[in-house]
């Protein structure tokens, strides 16, 4: 796989023009779960793990605070991060002049045990500056049995979400075999999962993943896509892996990992125009 299966043949735009134009504000509700948000996320992972990203590492605290207020302001409404990014505090400063009831927060845990599970609900609330997050994924899921090595993290999420402390569960996945995996667990609420054009950092073809992605979406999952612009390899192909997300009813959302201001204008003028190109 890679970004030849979009560059050997010119995009089939046609296949995927709306009728109507699509824009990042758009509110959409993810799956059964009730939870409304943006249809654009603001991601703040990109190049992101061992509790860094280029957001947290070349914006700082001040920075990436202000640009999520901008896409506030700009009515994007969903923030999407990770323990592992680091930016949960950079998230707590935008906070403090966003209402938080109007927004959704996604994070993410690596936990692999019960009270790991039990830290980490405590610390990111904390780290967050919020009594209640509205997403947590089980982040980096790759082997078939995940539902079973993850039981006891699963278990913590179920009562946090009874109590209300979460409102939403679920997994990212980064294999075919786990995704697989995900579609028969009733535990699994949210699906996080790699889908673009160009089949680039991908788990499997195009007309897999897609199967995939529409067996959660027919069992009332909600589908959240990412690696859009497939981790920076298809950024030459904006446009085109714009109008492939919005032209796929199986998705609900995307998130993008935004960098800077100019490039969330950009975003929120391609998408429009993306959605209904012919």
């Amino acid at each position: 796989m890679g970004v030849g299966a979009m560059g050997l043949n010119k995009f089939p735009h046609h296949l995927y023009a709306g009728d109507r134009k699509k824009f990042a504000h758009d509110r959409v509700i993810l799956g059964n779960t009730s939870i409304e948000v943006s249809r654009m996320a603001m991601g703040t992972g990109t190049s992101g793990w061992n509790g860094r990203s280029n957001q947290t590492r070349n914006l700082g605290i001040r920075g990436l605070s202000d640009l999520l207020r901008n896409g506030y302001d700009n009515g994007i409404t969903f923030f999407e991060s990770a323990d592992q990014y680091g930016s949960h505090p950079h998230i707590r400063e935008a906070l403090k002049k966003i209402p938080r009831e109007k927004v959704v927060i996604l994070t993410k845990t690596i936990a692999s045990t019960a009270d790991e599970m039990k830290e980490d609900l405590s610390r990111f609330r904390k780290e967050l500056g919020t009594d209640y997050i509205d997403i947590i994924l089980l982040h980096f899921q790759r082997a078939v049995d995940w539902n079973i090595r993850k039981k006891g993290v699963m278990e913590v999420l179920s009562q946090a979400r009874e109590e209300g402390i979460i409102r939403a569960h679920g997994v990212s996945s980064h294999s075919l075999e786990a995704m697989k995996t995900a579609i028969d667990e009733p535990w699994v609420q949210v699906m996080l999962s790699r889908f673009n054009p160009g089949e680039a950092r991908m788990d499997g073809s195009i007309p897999v993943i897609r199967q995939v992605l529409e067996n959660y979406h027919e069992k009332g999952k909600g589908v959240i896509q990412m690696k859009v612009f497939g981790g920076g390899d298809l950024t030459n192909k904006q446009d085109d892996c714009l109008q492939f997300a919005l032209g796929h009813s199986c998705v609900d959302s995307f998130t993008i990992g935004i960098e800077q201001a100019d490039q969330l204008t950009d975003l929120l003028e391609r998408i429009p125009a993306a959605s209904v190109r012919g």
